[in-house]
């Protein structure tokens, strides 16, 4: 009959909504992948209602025979994740060999099946089916598989069950009920794509972690490529070498999305699509085993976390190879961990301590034939040695930012408006590589781009859009509580001092929560924790806290933890500028979070009974800039409700402030990192008074392989245009700083004596912008290092004419610039004229035999100008780049920098030109020292990228 599935549909209807409408997402899914569904069919039926949903695909799939008969294929599929008595009817409405299944897509490494017992849960499974049209009455329906196969099925089919409805929902995103709210947290709606790359660093910094992940993406942008990993693809075998993966680890900052990435994974898994070769997964956090104290089992951990698959725990220990262990969040677990113990045999039933358990899984003295992947923050240590694939999550990608905004505006004309504003706006679109920083941008955004605000919206908030990173954090802040304050209020002009007002004692408790255990790096709270600082477990759910606090919600625990740690940061920050109220306290709270110098006796809250660890101040640098621009929001009356009255000679602190920040550069010798930091609290605090009256003492910046972004470097000039007089010196050599960053410190540049800007992935844009500079009246640079950037010959052609008319470059280093012949064309004319070049290095550029040449005729005619185009001329130059390889060998870090191996070549090229002519003596022995320890790093560095 060739309406029989139609028809049998048709007048089964009621039922199968009836069945499958509770848990419908297997069933689109499917429905989806066996294009019955489309793309944007799928994604709008998930917006639903799940009862409408699976109404509206009854409807869709009736209305022809083909969709029917696809439609009870894919239920055929799907019957295990819904009731028994829908899986009964399958078996007796669809027997199988009758109609012909639409071709299958070849099965993919990570889609194979397993083998061994647990194939019969798939057996039977891909076959098609004859419909009968016959219905009778349940009773009758019976199970034709095996007793025993359905005793394996059904935990199995539970299990993923539960993962399902665990895994489906995005939690972070929780907009509340804001005009730009959008309901839709499906994963499948709101996941977007992060980039995971290999991780070949072996040194994990104890820096604030933000500007870690900044450092290692402007190194791995800019250097070399990066190959993307998908989740599901995480085990796939190493290269082309077919090496099998077994333990993985990946490590990313807080907010970045490993738990998200890891989150997604097990979702495709749950639902039957990616690592089908897995049996089981078992997914384990370690923020819940924090409350295993007793000894225990592999065996009687799993049993309690996962009760229904207690029974065949045995049969599924059998096959470990089928099994994938996912380990979220190392960095929360609290109890020590041995990685070098001589190693105890493990096995599963034997009880020995949850933290020793950990530790023989990672390592694999334990189930070794198990795969394993473990997710950590890099401040957490976990052992290369014992994973065979290390990746690192570094966020979004520019795309990928573009893709979040119009996933999270339902109106994409506000979409775009966003995105752009972000995308010209270098604070916003450097935080916006991180997920959970886009999340928050976005919920700040919509008050000021949503077509739908009306004049009342805009004279509550009063502000204008964000541009520095406190500003986005307040406005986040302040939309969460505007609209729960006002919830069913039609008053939406209320003033914001009075939409604060309201929310004063929560933020005041939140606040001091976020502070004094950032003071002890705590990021993990249970209710005991939020009831001793006023804040009330129930609230997180049902006030504008829930925009603040994310429950961590399982089976026997439940925690709390701020959505991430800026937000920790920013709402510390807002409490000490609550709490602080003359400037004397002021200058006491920042002596002690940047330099550690605890406050004499003082009556300010925030500064009593404070206890820090000096080696723990980096990690308050975060902080002390939101501290800053709150600072300036309450000196501007932004803060009014939250406070009741004015600092105390609140006209002054600028002022106060001014001389604070110019006493540390004048009288203390400034870590990098600190340094920088000062000159980001003051662009946060945005006052010229203050910054003018620090920034002349700053004579010398030496920011020396800092991995800069785009942000520090406006950070550096809004500092430095505040100064008039000379910068005897600007070092920013290593930095990563790109043309991009040149750009934004090319007003201040002039200004700079001594200019380091030595491997910085500079090109012909940047000597154009450096030939400007040489060619202005208001030069004052002397010393000018460009080695190490691909200027190239047409953007060193550029500088030579610039040179001929400047009077002030005394020494100009272009070492391993990609100078050919051509770029030495009018090198004879331009400095031939000029008077103040003393200096020239030139070595490790191909010039060929013209342009050397070319550089014997310029020496003729500029007696005094010494230039050095051999590596064996100068015996200091030797000694540099001796002492670069020694750095390079004790940093192998900088070994992943492609710009270094390409440099290491062109010095070895240089060295072998000129060891045609080196005569003895001590210079060419240090040449050739130099050469035989280039050759070895570079073989070396071929072997560990092979290993890798």
């Amino acid at each position: 009959m060739n309406s029989a599935a139609q028809q049998l549909l048709q007048s089964q209807k009621e039922l199968v909504l009836n069945w499958t409408r509770d848990h419908p997402a297997p069933l689109l899914r499917w429905l989806r992948d066996a294009e019955v569904l489309s793309s944007a069919q799928y994604l709008s039926l998930l917006e639903r209602s799940p009862s409408n949903a699976v109404a509206q695909v009854l409807e869709t799939v009736c209305a022809t025979e083909e969709s029917s008969q696809k439609f009870l294929l894919v239920l055929k599929e799907v019957q295990d994740y819904y009731c028994r008595d829908l899986q009964f009817w399958v078996e007796r409405h669809c027997q199988n060999n009758a109609i012909a299944k639409p071709e299958v897509t070849p099965v993919k490494a990570e889609d194979k099946k397993p083998k061994g017992l647990f194939a019969k849960l798939l057996k039977g499974k891909k076959k098609g089916f004859t419909l009968t049209a016959e219905v009778k009455p349940a009773e009758e329906w019976k199970p034709k598989r095996s007793v025993k196969s359905a005793n394996i099925r059904v935990p199995i089919s539970a299990h993923k069950t539960t993962l399902l409805k665990r895994t489906e929902q995005l939690k972070c995103y929780s907009e509340g009920e804001g005009v730009a709210s959008n309901s839709a947290s499906h994963i499948e709606i709101r996941y977007t794509d992060l980039f995971v790359t290999e991780d070949n660093d072996l040194v994990d910094s104890s820096g604030h972690e933000y500007f870690d992940l900044a450092s290692r993406r402007a190194r791995i942008y800019v250097h070399r490529a990066c190959q993307r990993i998908q989740p599901c693809h995480l085990l796939s075998p190493l290269g082309t070498s077919g090496r099998s993966v077994k333990r993985v680890k990946v490590k990313g900052i807080a907010g970045i999305g490993k738990s998200v990435a890891v989150q997604r994974l097990v979702y495709e898994w749950a639902i039957g699509k990616s690592m089908r070769e897995f049996t089981c997964v078992f997914d384990l956090r370690f923020r819940e085993l924090n409350l295993i104290k007793a000894p225990l089992s592999l065996l009687e951990l799993l049993g309690e976390r996962f009760r229904y698959l207690i029974d065949i725990l045995p049969d599924l220990f059998t096959s470990p190879s089928s099994l994938l262990f996912i380990l979220d969040g190392l960095d929360e677990f609290k109890f020590p961990l041995d990685w070098n113990g001589s190693g105890k045999n493990i096995d599963v039933d034997s009880k020995v301590l949850v933290s020793e358990l950990m530790v023989a899984l990672i390592q694999g003295s334990l189930l070794p034939e198990a795969s394993v992947i473990l997710t950590t923050r890099p401040s957490t240590e976990a052992p290369k040695r014992f994973f065979q694939r290390c990746c690192v999550v570094l966020g979004f990608e520019e795309d990928q930012v573009k893709e979040y905004t119009s996933k999270f505006y339902k109106n994409s004309d506000v979409a775009g408006k966003v995105y752009d504003y972000i995308l010209n706006n270098d604070s916003l679109f450097v935080l916006s590589f991180i997920p959970l920083y886009c999340y928050i941008i976005c919920t700040a955004m919509a008050e000021f781009f949503s077509e739908t605000q009306d004049a009342g919206d805009s004279k509550s908030l009063e502000l204008n859009p964000p541009k520095t990173v406190s500003e986005v954090y307040f406005c986040y802040l302040f939309t969460a509580v505007k609209h729960h304050a006002l919830r069913g209020s039609t008053k939406r002009s209320t003033p914001r001092s009075e939409v604060l007002s309201l929310a004063k004692q929560q933020l005041t408790n939140l606040g001091k929560l976020a502070y004094e255990n950032l003071l002890q790096k705590k990021i993990m709270f249970d209710r005991e924790d939020l009831k001793n600082y006023g804040v009330i477990p129930a609230d997180v759910q049902s006030t504008f806290l829930c925009h603040i606090l994310q429950p961590l919600k399982e089976e026997t625990v439940e925690m709390f933890s701020f959505f991430h740690l800026t937000v920790q940061e920013h709402l510390a920050a807002l409490y000490c500028v609550i709490n602080l109220f003359s400037q004397e306290d002021i200058i006491q709270a920042l002596d002690f979070w940047c330099f550690g110098i605890h406050p004499p006796s003082c009556t300010a809250t925030p500064l009593q009974n404070t206890g820090l660890n000096m080696d723990e101040l980096e990690s308050l640098q975060m902080f002390t800039r939101f501290f800053m621009g709150m600072l300036r929001g309450r000196l501007a009356g932004q803060l009014d409700g939250l406070v009741l009255s004015s600092m105390e000679q609140g006209d002054g602190i600028p002022t106060r402030l001014g001389l604070w920040f110019q006493n540390q550069f004048r009288g203390r010798k400034l870590k990098n990192q600190t340094a920088l930091n000062l000159l980001h609290c003051l662009m946060e605090f945005h006052m010229k008074e203050t910054t003018s009256i620090a920034a002349p003492e700053i004579k010398k910046l030496n920011l020396f392989k800092m991995k800069l972004s785009v942000v520090d470097c406006a950070a550096i000039h809004y500092v430095l245009q505040f100064s008039t007089h000379k910068l005897q010196e600007l070092n920013l050599g290593y930095s990563n700083i790109g043309n991009n960053g040149l750009n934004r410190l090319g007003p201040i540049l002039h200004r700079c004596e001594s200019l380091y800007l030595r491997y910085n992935c500079l090109g012909r844009q940047a000597a154009v912008l450096e030939s400007a500079i040489l060619k202005s009246n208001e030069c004052q640079i002397k010393n000018l290092f460009m080695c190490g950037n691909n200027l190239g010959s047409e953007g060193v052609v550029q500088l030579w004419n610039a040179l001929e008319s400047n009077t002030t470059v005394e020494e100009l280093y272009l070492d391993i610039t990609g100078i050919t012949e051509t770029g030495t064309e009018n090198i004879v004319n331009c400095l031939s004229k000029n008077t103040s070049l003393k200096s020239l290095t030139i070595v490790g550029n191909d010039i060929g035999e013209e342009g050397k040449r070319r550089l014997r005729e310029l020496e003729q005619r500029r007696p005094g100008l010494r230039i050095i185009s051999n590596f064996v001329d100068d015996l200091g130059l030797l000694h540099a780049y001796l002492d670069w390889i020694d750095e390079i060998q004790a940093d192998t870090d900088q070994m992943d920098s492609v710009k270094n191996v390409n440099a290491l070549q062109s010095v070895l090229k240089g060295l072998q030109v000129a060891g045609e002519h080196m005569d003895k003596g001590e210079n060419a022995a240090k040449a050739r020292e130099l050469q035989t320890k280039i050759v070895e790093l570079l073989n070396s560095s071929t072997a560990l990228i092979g290993e890798r």
